[in-house]
């Protein structure tokens, strides 16, 4: 029987499945409001208007959440990978049936245009969808032994349960890059979403329910990431902790996970250079630095901070992408905009300070610079030229629509100020010379590097950083192995 959520204030956001829109926490196979049944509000970004409120759970909720992926452990880990795969699968086919209602939902909490929503959920999915096939991989090696009359294999195992630490910026993909990994390998799952955007997490939990996991295969906890969280990282039941955020708290969980030594898988703050040598297609270049640059308004740890341009095409650049960064659309994310809303004030302080700064220090400002009069989160697109390198914006993560563009004279040079940072997140690379890409790819010290273009994310590829930007990978094969012990196995036939 559904449970009745008309105690919890949501306005009607227009979906064809109103089931999907849930205002509780999801634990052990049932939706709760948690013991004192507090609340939290959620807000359109765009308009500020009050969205829903939603259950602010307590630690003793979240503890029971372990509890629940603890006990479900012991299922869900020993079903056959086909069995798990179907149900993965299962899970898939549901996110692309109602690809238009979670856009949605995405649209109303986090503010992108409504296209980059549908693709985000396109996104998420092939996640669920890459490892329901990962899950049926044979997990056994055979190693030629070094022993006499003995017999070797290699075997992996799931650690147990997995807690999942989620962002606003990306609430669907974030979660299912994470969840497939870890459910695929056999382990269950306890997660909290960003409370900024808690509503497509829980949507996603009730296709998880209607896909057929076991009850606490996946649990999604609502409420104050510190109440939450916290009792996870004391847990010695939590064999994992997944996290996607800023490189501030990924060093605060790494040290409050030390205690039980839980495995770490962190995805944490970028700092890109967008390195365009004097040989590339300037056309080409011109619109992929759009796309690097301004993607979901420019919140995304992939996106471009910095922009080095060869000095022979330095001022014809800087004129292009202008003018095109000037045609850019705000608006609200149902009318399908270039560009949404930031998340919140302190993103947009952060680029009035950025900008600031830079001018203050000697940049000049080409388009842009200042809020938009869509709204009091809407900041105009904005581009930067001149800028020095002891700029805020050369040196912080501006995440947001602010573009700092400066002038390189040799290959040597660029490299080293592209490096010269504690994030290795992703490189952009435009050249068409094939020495200097080899060259340069070699030479930044990223861990991944995009080569005359900008997407380069999917299920497949390991996705992660190098430095501070984080520890291990997700996506591909590598995904599944950061839940996963190494059991070795040693037997005597004599």
């Amino acid at each position: 029987m559904p449970i009745d959520q008309s105690c919890f204030k949501t306005t009607d956001w227009g979906l064809s499945d109103p089931a999907l829109l849930r205002s509780f926490s999801y634990l052990g196979g049932r939706w709760t409001a948690g013991a004192s049944a507090e609340t939290f509000t959620v807000y359109n970004p765009a308009d500020a208007n009050h969205l829903g409120d939603v259950a602010s759970l307590s630690s003793a909720d979240s503890a029971l959440a372990v509890d629940a992926a603890q006990e479900a452990f012991g299922v869900w880990s020993k079903l056959l990978p086909q069995q798990r795969s179907v149900i993965l699968r299962r899970w898939f086919e549901l996110m692309i049936e109602h690809k238009e209602d979670l856009a949605r939902i995405m649209v109303m909490e986090q503010g992108k245009p409504i296209s980059e929503a549908r693709g985000e959920i396109d996104y998420g999915a092939s996640f669920v969808e890459f490892y329901a096939e990962e899950a049926k991989r044979p997990n056994i090696e055979s190693v030629t032994s070094h022993l006499p009359d003995a017999e070797v294999e290699v075997w992996r195992e799931p650690v147990g349960v997995a807690a999942l630490i989620t962002p606003w910026n990306f609430p669907c993909a974030m979660l299912t890059r994470k969840a497939a990994a870890a459910l695929a390998a056999g382990c269950t799952v306890v997660s909290h979403p960003s409370a900024e955007t808690p509503y497509s997490a829980l949507a996603l939990a009730e296709l998880a329910e209607r896909a057929g996991f076991p009850a606490g295969a996946f649990n999604v906890v609502t409420g104050a990431a510190p109440v939450v969280v916290a009792p996870w990282l004391k847990d010695k039941r939590v064999r994992a902790v997944s996290f996607t955020g800023s490189t501030e708290i990924g060093k605060l969980l790494y040290k409050r996970s030390a205690d039980t030594v839980k495995r770490l898988v962190l995805e944490l703050g970028g700092h890109a250079p967008f390195i365009l040598f004097a040989d590339a297609d300037l056309g080409q270049a011109v619109h992929e630095a759009l796309k690097a640059k301004f993607a979901t308004s420019g919140q995304d740890c992939l996106g471009a901070n910095r922009f080095y341009v060869e000095r022979s095409v330095y001022g014809q650049f800087c004129e292009d992408f202008t003018k095109a960064a000037a045609k850019l659309t705000l608006g609200k994310g149902l009318d399908d905009p270039d560009l949404g809303p930031l998340m919140n004030e302190k993103a947009v302080a952060k680029q009035e300070e950025h900008v600031a700064d830079a001018l203050a220090k000697g940049a000049r400002l080409l388009t842009g610079g200042k809020r938009s009069s869509e709204g009091s989160l809407f900041f105009e697109p904005t581009v930067l030229a001149e800028v020095p390198d002891d700029a805020l914006i050369m040196h912080e993560e501006t995440f947001g629509p602010v573009a700092a563009i400066a002038v390189f004279d040799s290959e040597e040079d660029v490299l080293a100020r592209a490096n010269d940072t504690e994030y290795g997140l992703v490189a952009y690379l435009h050249t068409q010379d094939p020495r200097r890409i080899y060259r340069a790819s070699r030479a930044l010290q990223f861990g991944m590097v995009a080569v005359n273009r900008t997407k380069v994310t999917g299920a497949p590829i390991p996705f992660g950083g190098m430095k501070q930007s984080g520890l291990e990978r997700e996506g591909s094969r590598l995904g599944v192995e950061a839940f996963t012990d190494v059991k070795y196995v040693c037997r005597d036939w004599a």
